[in-house]
């Protein structure tokens, strides 16, 4: 009912419209035409009847497309702004044309492209994108576009396509993708694998070649040779380990997450604490631990030090420091994350004692943690909580661990446990 009355009050606006000086405008084969090409144009110009469903803007000067430049056609099925000079297509340009089955945007210099308007058209089935200065299509970027039946990306910079990007275009048969600078790392394996098992057309296989690396450069993608690629694994270790060894006022805790993955992952920490949220890209820090110069922290030491070989490490650790620890390593196959959950507590305070006993007793069992080369592990993927007991001898910061070695009294406990520390005391 509501398509209805839309379509009664563009047929009485359209009559009532004339069209734009530089246009003609007309009826063809049912279809309500304005046809602006070759106008050298600088603009979309308004005025144009509302029941128009083709307009061509092809060949003319427009830079750039701004949000609403359509919002006078709401029934366009075909737009055609092919050979204009369009770099820009706002967000918002093209959203408001549900109907849209055609869309020719080549041979411009686009190279911003609102992605989010596609979502809008679902009715399209031909989306012309080639000849354009392209670089970079979102994953999600053709999600609902399960109509498209042709897509031509042909000649652009694109350098790889996210794996998934064509899933939801179920009704497509023919794709273009030649002639881009295909970067021929992990990340590009996919699309070989998919346009060698797709029943879609793609022409000239020859020209979908590698630019990069150098040793690949100018090999067709359905040639690619194998490459060693794995999706990133890690592994979080803790120190200090039980050693028995007294730490002093603002000991130092130390994780490392040790990553594996071709090529080689990018690791990443995501710190919890008390006060907030903090997200590091490491390293953050160089050998000496000192903030790279220009770095916002250069005059000094970071409060969490990421260093290039994988490990975090806290100076004087207190309670302000508690809270969950996780690294994630990312590359283009996939990502990997492990935590650990940090906390403080005084011995003989709560049920700290009895949780003394009881670890003791699941480590005499084989269970709870174990070292090895002096680093502290979990017994299993569900152990992730480090305990450590601040000593009542000395400082009242100190912190020790248990074990104690000759001459020495067990001071202290650095345990795992599993989960968060109440989830570890529930579990007795």
């Amino acid at each position: 009912m509501w398509e209805l009355c839309l379509l009664c009050w563009v047929a009485l606006l359209g009559l009532g419209q004339a069209c734009p000086k530089p246009c003609d405008c007309g009826e063809k084969y049912g279809f309500q035409i304005a046809d602006c090409a070759y106008r050298d144009l600088e603009a979309v110009p308004p005025g144009f009847p509302a029941n128009v469903t083709t307009l061509s803007l092809s060949a003319n000067r427009l830079p750039g497309l701004p949000g609403g430049a359509f919002e006078e056609v709401p029934l366009l099925q075909s737009l055609w702004l092919a050979h204009n000079e369009i770099r820009t297509v706002a967000a918002g340009a093209l959203a408001t044309l549900g109907h849209l089955k055609s869309l020719d945007l080549s041979h411009n210099l686009i190279s911003d492209f609102a992605w989010s308007d596609l979502h809008n058209l679902s009715a399209l089935q031909l989306l012309k994108m080639d000849s354009n200065e392209l670089t970079f299509i979102p994953r999600d970027a053709f999600r609902s576009l399960g109509s498209l039946r042709s897509l031509q990306l042909n000649h652009n910079r694109l350098p790889t396509l996210a794996e998934g990007t064509f899933a939801p275009l179920t009704a497509l048969s023919h794709l273009q993708i030649n002639d881009n600078p295909f970067d021929c790392t992990c990340g590009i394996v996919w699309l070989k694998t998919w346009a060698l098992a797709t029943a879609v057309s793609i022409p000239e296989q020859d020209n979908i070649a590698c630019t990069s690396p150098h040793v690949l450069k100018g090999t067709p993608l359905s040639r690619l040779p194998p490459l060693p690629c794995s999706a990133p694994s890690v592994q979080l270790t803790y120190q200090p380990s039980q050693d028995g060894a007294e730490l002093r006022p603002g000991f130092v805790l130390a994780l490392h997450c040790d990553v594996d993955g071709q090529p080689a992952p990018q690791l990443h920490w995501h710190i919890q604490t008390p006060g907030g949220t903090v997200e590091i890209a490491s390293p953050n820090v160089g050998a000496d631990g000192r903030a790279p110069r220009g770095a916002p922290a250069a005059s000094g030491r970071p409060r969490f030090q990421a260093f290039a070989n994988g490990s975090l490490l806290i100076p004087d650790f207190g309670k302000l420091e508690e809270g969950t620890y996780s690294c994630l390593a990312t590359n283009e196959l996939g990502s990997a994350e492990s935590s650990v959950n940090v906390a403080l507590a005084t011995p003989g305070e709560g049920g700290e004692d009895v949780l003394g006993r009881r670890f003791h007793g699941k480590a005499a069992e084989g269970k709870g943690c174990y070292t090895v080369d002096n680093e502290v592990q979990p017994s299993g993927p569900e152990d992730s909580v480090v305990i450590i007991y601040l000593s009542r001898a000395g400082s009242h910061e100190a912190a020790v661990m248990a074990g104690g070695g000759p001459g020495q009294q067990p001071l202290g406990l650095l345990l795992l446990g599993q989960s968060l520390l109440l989830l570890f005391l529930a579990s007795f």
